[in-house]
Parts: C-alpha cells; sequence; structure tokens
C-alpha cells in the first residue's frame, strides 16, 4: 500500500508533512480571512494569517514541528524538544504566551475541557510515568493530536482512540483565547462554529493522509 521507501524514509516523511501542513495553511487560511473591505491593501498572506483562529494557528504550528527528535529537556527545533518544550515553544512562537516548563504545571493552566467538548489547539495530557498530567499535547481535530513522544522518537500525530493512549488519558485544558476580531471592532463576540475537516479533492480528509505519516 505505501509506496516504495526512499534512501531517506524519515525525510521523505518530514518533508511530505510539510508540504500537507502547507496545504492545510490554505484551507483555514481562506475559511478565516477577513472580508476584502477589512483587508490591508497588498498585506498578502501574513494578513490572512494574522486573522486564523488561535487553535488553527497552534495546529499549524505544531504540524509544522513533525519530524523534529525528541530530547529529555530540549526546549528549541533545531537541538530538539520534549513534550512540554514541544508545547511552550508552539504556545511562544504562535500566541506569544509563555507557560509553565513541566506538564503537571500546565495542567493547572487555562481551563478544564472535557474529552467530548475538545477544539483544535487544546492541550491533551496522559499518564506515561504513573502519574497524571505526565505527558502533554496539542490537540489537533478528529481525535488526533501532536506530542513529543519519548527518547528515540521525533514529532508525530497520533489518536487519542488508541488503546495506549486512551487507557492514559488524563485531561484537557483550553489556553488558547477565543477569536478576538469582531470584539476589536466593536461588534459583539459570537460563538464559534464548528469547524468543517479540511479535505483534499478527492475527498480524503487531510488529517488523515497526515496522520499515515
Amino acid at each position: 500500500m505505501r509506496a516504495k521507501p526512499s534512501a531517506h524514509p524519515a525525510r521523505r516523511a518530514v518533508a511530505g508533512c510539510a508540504a500537507l501542513a502547507t496545504v492545510l495553511v490554505l484551507v483555514v487560511a481562506s475559511a478565516s480571512a477577513p472580508s476584502p473591505a477589512r483587508a490591508a491593501p497588498g498585506a498578502g498572506d501574513a494578513v490572512v494569517a494574522d486573522h486564523a483562529s488561535p487553535g488553527a494557528q497552534l495546529v499549524l504550528n505544531s504540524l509544522s514541528l513533525i519530524g523534529v527528535r525528541y530530547r529529555l529537556g530540549g526546549d528549541s527545533p533545531e537541538t530538539g524538544l520534549d513534550c512540554s518544550g514541544f508545547v511552550r515553544h508552539v504556545f511562544r512562537e504562535t500566541l506569544g504566551f509563555t507557560l509553565p516548563r513541566r506538564s503537571e504545571e500546565m495542567s493547572r493552566a487555562g481551563t478544564p475541557v472535557p474529552r467530548e467538548r475538545l477544539q483544535p489547539g487544546d492541550l491533551v495530557f496522559f499518564n506515561t510515568l504513573r502519574r497524571a498530567f505526565s505527558h502533554v499535547g496539542i490537540y489537533i481535530g478528529e481525535d488526533r493530536f501532536v506530542h513529543a513522544p519519548s527518547t528515540g522518537g521525533r514529532v508525530r500525530v497520533e489518536s487519542i482512540r488508541s488503546r495506549y493512549w486512551a487507557r492514559r488519558f488524563s485531561g484537557a485544558r483550553r489556553i488558547a483565547p477565543e477569536p478576538v476580531y469582531a470584539a476589536a471592532v466593536g461588534e459583539p463576540a459570537a460563538a464559534p462554529p464548528a469547524a468543517a475537516e479540511p479535505t483534499r479533492g478527492n475527498g480524503t480528509s487531510l488529517l488523515d493522509t497526515i496522520y499515515a505519516y
């Protein structure tokens, strides 16, 4: 079912995921861009990205790190990331938030979210060291999350429904703010609509394709 592996399968997988993340940027941007009357002339893609929801921006930036190697205590994509370092980096670079260093401390930030009400950008926690909230990742939709797994691994997408992660799920927190564009222009902020799952031209979910890597 898979294509014949190349001489550098890890590099090929990272490149493929990066390309898919780029496509996802365009899909989210087209759905969340302001009307032409509000967009600054000649502003280009930067303006579109600025008006994407915080959750969408977190998802896009987390997917861009797929393939970065795990390093205990790591907080830089160049040298490696551990689970909390990965989350801290994404939130700092995306929203300017400085989160606590340890996953247990992150589990006390923001507000709790029931599993059935998870939204892209929420933090998901797991018991991987025989204690709750000892591992953290970023939820991206369809019961999937991005995380830096463990020594010898690389940042990747996994399913919360898989037996391993479902048994170890500890809870979730929402830290990303709700979209504030409407409030900024003096309009009441409406509840965000349920996001439709982006699809490719053949109807295949982009997340399904990314997960295949």
